[in-house]
């Protein structure tokens, strides 16, 4: 179990549901130039990069991770939890898809 709150818990403000069902949840993501995230975790999740995007990711061990993507990247990841920070000069703008757990 992770102990960090969900994405949308945390800014809520920030992604625009699109679909959920007991599947998937489908949201896009906008996060204005030098805007932040707290603490927050994903499930197993794909990412669509819809805008060119800088962003510094915070893991919970306190170390981070320069992340760059290009308009039409694509990112899978298993879960997982970090802060984020727009670090560029535009907004950070992704369709996130999102897989939730089936028992």
């Amino acid at each position: 179990m992770n102990e960090h709150p969900d994405a949308i818990e945390v800014a809520g403000d920030t992604y625009k549901i699109l679909l959920e069902n007991d599947k998937v949840r489908v949201s896009e993501m906008r996060m204005p130039a030098g805007d932040s995230m707290e603490m927050h975790s994903h499930p197993t999740t794909i990412v669509y990069v819809m805008d060119d995007m800088e962003n510094e990711w915070t893991m919970p061990d306190g170390s981070t991770k320069e992340i760059e993507q290009k308009a039409g990247d694509v990112m899978y990841s298993e879960p997982f939890s970090h802060a984020v920070e727009n670090t560029g000069d535009n907004e950070t703008h992704l369709l996130v898809i999102e897989l939730k757990k089936m028992d």
